[in-house]
């Protein structure tokens, strides 16, 4: 049996009470099923701003009535300090997910960013600090490597940020650790690689490119390729970061807390190879994709090249596995998106 399955266990003999900031996101919105199957209660906090109320009524109707139940929603934002320390009130863990994402929102609005980022960010650790919460999970980024050329990414090497965004994540890693050593109180960071799965928002200028490039198949609309293709990513199905949250809030090990960690699989896809997957993907049910092709064009500002995670230590200390590499997870996921997409 492996770590996350006793966890699993373990929380259904013992329901803890959960706070979810940006709850109604996608990664937000898996945490929200994923706890409520367990029977957990959670406080959800969102102010709308990026996250949907479709997401919501998604999770209340994959759960019983009584597990909806255990969900006490606020519809707040974090950069107001009364409302951070009004839904860390009573709470075990924090999952903090709120932020604005996307480096080139980041780019063309750094004031914005910043005050989600880090203002925001900010406030959750002191509510959380005050309200005497056991374990602080917030969502890191692999931005953070910045123009460091190691691959595999470890957790220690890191380079200079590349966007206003990669900044921010920058500066909660640092909140985290000094919070840590001024105040004893309990984080870990998870760096996420590029996460993909149900629910993520495939509209707007800063979709991710796994929902964006398969909506735009389904429309028989044109994929764009940013450069020449070989641009590539280490991309990880959201149950393997749903996994990671809750193996973060709840280890025990005090080697494992106050440490930052990738949430990835440790797999190099290129995006040629990408749109590929997905064209195979989809074709049977779109047949005009069977002889579709993407169109190139210039490489885009802030991105990193090529990134690809080294997981070694989130096994170790975290007993983390992900269970879905990304073929397993196009499928798990083409299966909601044709659903709600065609």
């Amino acid at each position: 049996m492996s770590t996350f399955e006793i966890i699993q266990q373990q929380l259904k003999v013992e329901p803890k009470t959960w706070l979810i900031t940006g709850v109604a996101g996608f990664v937000g919105s898996n945490l929200l099923e994923a706890l409520l199957k367990l029977n957990q209660r959670v406080v959800g906090l969102d102010n709308f701003s990026t996250g949907h109320q479709r997401n919501l009524n998604e999770v209340q109707n994959l759960v019983t009535a009584e597990q909806w139940a255990r969900l006490n929603f606020i519809n707040g934002d974090i950069r107001d300090i009364a409302t951070c320390h009004q839904v860390c009130d009573g709470v075990d863990y924090v999952l903090h997910q709120a932020a604005l994402g996307s480096v080139p929102r980041s780019i063309e609005d750094p004031i914005s960013t910043n005050q989600s980022n880090i203002d925001g960010f900010l406030n959750m650790l002191v509510a959380a600090r005050d309200k005497q919460v056991k374990r602080f999970v917030y969502a890191a980024s692999s931005s953070t490597y910045g123009d460091h050329p190691d691959l595999p990414k470890e957790e220690s090497k890191i380079g200079r940020p590349l966007s206003p965004y990669a900044v921010t994540k920058l500066v909660n890693e640092f909140y985290a650790e000094v919070f840590a050593r001024t105040y004893g109180f309990n984080t870990i960071g998870l760096r996420y690689f590029n996460i993909f799965g149900r629910r993520q928002d495939p509209d707007g200028a800063y979709a991710a490119v796994i929902p964006r490039w398969t909506a735009a198949m389904i429309k028989n609309e044109p994929v764009y390729i940013n450069g020449d293709g070989k641009t590539s990513r280490d991309f990880c199905y959201v149950d393997n970061a749903v996994q990671a949250n809750l193996l973060a809030a709840t280890i025990e090990s005090k080697d494992a807390v106050n440490q930052v960690y990738n949430v990835a699989v440790g797999d190099q896809t290129d995006l040629g190879q990408l749109y590929f997957y997905l064209r195979d993907s989809l074709s049977a049910c779109f047949p005009h994709l069977r002889e579709g092709q993407p169109v190139y064009r210039d490489f885009r500002a802030g991105d990193v090249r090529h990134s690809l995670a080294d997981i070694s230590k989130a096994k170790q200390l975290l007993g983390y596995r992900p269970t879905h590499r990304i073929v397993e997870g196009l499928r798990e996921a083409m299966h909601w998106y044709v659903g709600h997409l065609s």
